[in-house]
């Protein structure tokens, strides 16, 4: 059908609770690849694509993970400002089969709206294989809308659901209280909410008894089975710290497979071919350095890195795929309650090991403002992915051996420090009883292996754009800073660099490392810290590959400073990027300018600590 023929856009608003598969029902409908995890907290804001169907355009929105329209947490807030003011044509309400007592609860309040509706059963393949059977026309005709069963992660009865949707949209305004014994006694008899609440349970269950043709399990056995093990209060923890563990090591094995390769690429064979080729067209001798030097130099040696980025990831969304890393944050409630905070602000410092960006917009789930500003302020000690290319080349040139172990310390070290930070300010800045935790512990489900792909390739793919861009330019914009000042082209040691890293040098020197150098890489690399590397290998004059550049490292830093140097950056004032979503979050630039200073000053003492306890025992 051409352009001119589709009809009026058709507004469909994709509600439901959290882990009911409202996401991958949305990226089936859009062919979009937004992530979908097995765990609450991944949908923080609405998003929109479309999807042209049967001559209609159908604009659609995928809401947050909500599990009531009580305007509490930010999600709930976003979810509902969306239904009352956007006024959407209809609702798809997402709930999953083999938890349809809990699901519907926002089933009857999104009723109580009057906007038309579809439900959605999802998870029609699981329902069939617990023999679990619902009387659909019998549930819709009680509902007073259609009901269709579904499969979003199989593609099953999508048409058929699109088909209600349309249906629904161009149907008059609805008023389902009409057919509902439940929201006519609501209307007319003013309960406080708690006793609302008692009564659309009731509700629920009366309708299920009536449609259900076998009861449901109310509990997943293998699932029970496996929390025995994984939420025992004693094994759980160090079962987490073995995961880990092996995550790093891995990340390593795996990875160092391609590391020397793409690093001959680019230092034997790309470097050199472009430098015989513009030599050989009469290029400038400053420009050929530029390009060979500062710029194949400097994004190739974060390309470099790419492997162990991509494994990293790839572990880290399997885990929150399958719904382990929901019980993580169930375990370390426990642990955290000790430092005032409690397992929900666990989960954006999990998703900080990726990037710290995601990590702090995910601090929206928790609903208690102090909590939330707390969590993001001690979410960049996390490690996040942008540090680990470091954590791999000084490891590798300094603790052979023993990479896994020194890495895997690291990212412990950043939680310990934020645990440490947050005692801190509970005890002084945020002074409040802290709140309590409740978290949904989805079932397990094998990880849907096109949804893993595409979390990888996200990640993958924001690393390099970050190295086609920022690193790229900053590359450039460091080279001439290294190669410059106000008379023209000098020696590395007389130009504008040298003059930046001298000044700062002296802060440095307690900690171990006062060449001006190291200090100049370490102010790039709040701009990504990714550059840290390729910013060294210029700064410190490699121009011939990287075993000139491990000779340079090792006749710069000492497995002690190398060590020191680690703990810093793993600790210090975040990228641009963070710096940015933290002023968004809490739209203070008091709070963001507070968080960068308090982050390099805790970084430069736990350094000092670390480098003069290393000098009395080494």
């Amino acid at each position: 059908m051409k352009d001119r023929d589709v009809m009026k856009p058709i507004n469909v608003a994709i509600a439901g609770n959290p882990n009911s598969g409202k996401t991958t029902l949305f990226n089936t409908l859009t062919g979009g690849n937004h992530y979908v995890g097995n765990w609450p907290g991944v949908t923080v804001e609405k998003k929109e694509g479309k999807k042209k169907y049967k001559g209609h355009e159908c604009n659609l929105v995928d809401l947050p993970g909500i599990y009531s329209l009580e305007p509490f947490s930010i999600e709930e807030i976003v979810a509902r400002k969306y239904i009352l003011d956007e006024k959407p044509d209809v609702i798809i309400n997402v709930v999953d089969g083999t938890l349809l007592e809990r699901n519907l609860y926002l089933t009857t309040q999104l009723m109580a709206l009057s906007t038309p509706m579809v439900l959605a059963i999802n998870m029609m393949d699981e329902l069939e294989k617990k023999d679990i059977q619902i009387n659909i026309e019998k549930m819709s005709k009680q509902l007073g809308f259609p009901v269709v069963l579904i499969s979003a992660q199989n593609k099953l009865n999508i048409d058929a659901l699109l088909d209600q949707a349309i249906v629904m949209a161009q149907s008059k305004p609805v008023k389902y209280s009409d057919g509902s014994p439940l929201l006519k006694e609501i209307e007319a008899g003013h309960y406080a909410e708690g006793l609302v609440s008692a009564k659309r349970y009731a509700y629920i269950d009366a309708l299920l008894k009536d449609v259900m043709m076998k009861e449901p399990v109310v509990y997943d056995t293998q699932t029970a089975k496996l929390d025995n093990w994984i939420l025992n209060e004693y094994i759980g923890f160090p079962v987490f710290l073995a995961i880990m563990a092996f995550v790093f090591y891995m990340t390593f094995k795996v990875g160092g497979i391609f590391l020397d390769s793409i690093d001959v690429f680019f230092s034997d064979r790309l470097g050199p071919a472009i430098d015989a080729l513009l030599s050989s067209v009469g290029v400038a001798e400053w420009m050929n350095r530029l390009v060979v030097d500062g710029i194949i130099g400097g994004v190739g040696g974060v390309l470099t890195f790419v492997p162990n980025i991509a494994i990293l990831f790839f572990f880290i969304s399997l885990l929150e795929d399958s719904g382990y890393m929901a019980r993580v944050a169930y375990i370390m409630d426990k642990w955290m309650s000790k430092f005032g905070l409690n397992g929900r602000t666990f989960v954006p410092m999990i998703l900080g090991f990726g990037c710290n960006v995601p990590a702090i917009m995910a601090t929206r789930t928790i609903e208690n403002e102090k909590d939330r500003l707390l969590s993001i302020l001690i979410n960049p000690f996390v490690s996040c992915g942008a540090r680990f290319p470091v954590y791999v080349l000084f490891a590798s040139v300094f603790f052979k051996g023993y990479e896994t172990l020194v890495t895997f310390s690291l990212y412990v070290l950043g939680i310990v420090v934020a645990l440490l930070v947050a005692v801190i300010f509970r005890k002084t800045i945020f002074r409040e009883n802290e709140s309590h935790f409740i978290m949904e512990l989805p079932v397990y489900r094998l990880p849907n292996f096109k949804s893993l792909l595409i979390h990888v390739w996200e990640r993958v793919k924001g690393y390099l754009v970050k190295a086609g861009t920022i690193i790229f330019a900053a590359s450039v914009i460091l080279w001439f800073t290294l190669n410059f000042n106000m008379t023209g082209m000098v020696p590395i040691h007389e130009s504008f660099g040298a003059s930046i890293g001298k000044a700062m040098a002296p802060i440095m020197a307690p900690l171990g490392f006062d060449s001006w150098q190291i200090s100049l890489s370490l102010l790039t690399g709040m701009l990504a810290k990714e550059m840290i590397i390729s910013n060294m290998a210029i700064v410190l004059g490699v121009t011939d590959g990287s075993a000139t550049f491990l000779t340079a490292l090792s006749s710069t830093f000492e497995p002690l400073t190398a060590y020191v140097f680690m703990v810093f950056v793993l600790l210090y004032t975040p990228c641009i990027a963070v710096v940015g979503v933290i002023k968004r979050e809490t739209n203070s630039w008091k709070w963001t300018g507070f968080s960068v200073v308090y982050q390099f000053v805790v970084a430069w003492v736990v350094a000092f600590a670390f480098y003069r306890v290393g000098l009395l025992l080494f």
